[in-house]
């Protein structure tokens, strides 16, 4: 039987991470995630995981990264200085294709920043951070029930392609507390896995939907895992053919599931003239405005990207067809609104709210835009 609790979203974020299947968790404190890894600790050795603070972010990351190889669903979270140390590990992950659930809450900066302050500044280094042309899932909560459904879509999606994937949670969402219901049961997708693989099996054999079932270590098929791109096989090679082919396929074993992927929540857009971009705890302010709106006799609406990478261009196009102003908000000094402007084109108005200071964005502010349309 379902059950109601209050809960703040960092502790949200790890009972969804558990009901997905999370066994194992390694990270380092850092404000305003701890609460993500205290609540593992705790939680994880009740069902039979394991937990681990390791030494720095940069091992956290590996720690896990290697849990996951050894076939168990595993998870780290940070924030702010953190993430940039785990940048160069997410590549390697997304190159050698091993599931992984990064979290990251963010919070304001750059370099430490105001450690407690909330932020969404970390939306281009989601895509971007690490180096190269590389998959990038990126998801982001904007309520606490959110936060525990979508870290279970999160390691639905990392497993169900091999990839890491992040939760963009932010300070507001992870910290906040409301109350939600926990269901029985939830949908529950697993790694394609070799079971009593062939030990010449090619670790990285192709196939029709571009994604090799893996084979846990210890579980019966020894094979090479490397940072360099690789062969089927999956030892280094300098072969350019292979190499372009390699990237090219983790390139589009996204992009060719960019529909199962990409989720979007759109709020009286139906007849809206004008329009909130928003995501993750922006969101709420931003509906609380559009509401007031309408009731003022405005015709305003919200779209809001749950999935943030990939980006959400053919739902956006299709929302402001018969919008003539946007208002593009969100808690940094303008990433996504770059996205949107090239996906809407020059004929649409668009108007920016960021803040960058630490403080909060209001649902007056964005009233007051809204209004003067």
């Amino acid at each position: 039987m379902a059950k109601t609790v209050l809960m703040q979203g960092n502790e949200a974020c790890v009972e969804g991470a558990l009901a997905a299947g999370m066994r194992f968790y390694a990270g380092y404190p850092i404000t305003p995630s701890t609460e993500i890894a205290e609540v593992s600790a705790l939680r994880l050795p009740q069902v039979g995981g394991k937990f681990i603070q390791m030494e720095d972010e940069i091992a956290s990351i590996a720690c896990a990264i290697g849990a996951s190889v050894s076939g168990v669903k595993s998870m780290t979270a940070t924030s702010g200085p953190g993430f940039s140390l785990k940048q160069e590990n997410l590549g390697y992950a997304c190159l050698a294709e091993i599931p992984l659930v990064v979290v990251d809450v963010q919070r304001s900066g750059p370099s430490t920043g105001l450690p407690t302050s909330p932020s969404q500044g970390d939306v281009m280094m989601a895509k971007w951070g690490t180096h190269g042309d590389h998959p990038m899932i990126a998801i982001a909560p904007s309520s606490v029930k959110e936060c525990y459904e979508l870290a279970i879509r999160c390691f639905n999606l990392s497993e169900k392609y091999r990839t890491p994937v992040l939760f963009l949670m932010d300070e507001i969402i992870g910290h906040l507390r409301e109350g939600i219901e926990i269901p029985d049961k939830v949908e529950i997708v697993n790694r394609p896995t070799v079971v009593n693989p062939h030990p010449k099996r090619p670790a990285y054999a192709p196939t029709d939907d571009l994604i090799p079932a893996m084979a846990p270590f210890g579980k019966g098929q020894r094979y090479n895992i490397t940072g360099l791109l690789h062969d089927e096989s999956g030892f280094p090679t300098n072969d350019t053919e292979i190499a372009g082919a390699l990237v090219t396929r983790l390139m589009k074993k996204i992009d060719n599931n960019y529909d199962d992927i990409v989720q979007v929540e759109e709020t009286l857009m139906d007849d809206a003239k004008v329009a909130v971009f928003c995501f993750g705890g922006t969101a709420r302010a931003a509906k609380s405005a559009v509401e007031t709106a309408r009731a003022k006799g405005i015709k305003c609406g919200m779209f809001r990207p749950i999935t943030i990478w990939p980006f959400a261009e053919k739902e956006l196009a299709k929302a402001m067809k018969g919008v003539k102003k946007i208002i593009v908000a969100e808690h940094n000094y303008g990433q996504l609104v770059n996205e949107v402007r090239r996906v809407v084109g020059p004929e649409k108005r668009i108007e920016f709210i960021g803040k960058v200071d630490g403080t909060v964005i209001t649902p007056d502010e964005i009233l007051a835009k809204i209004e003067e349309a």
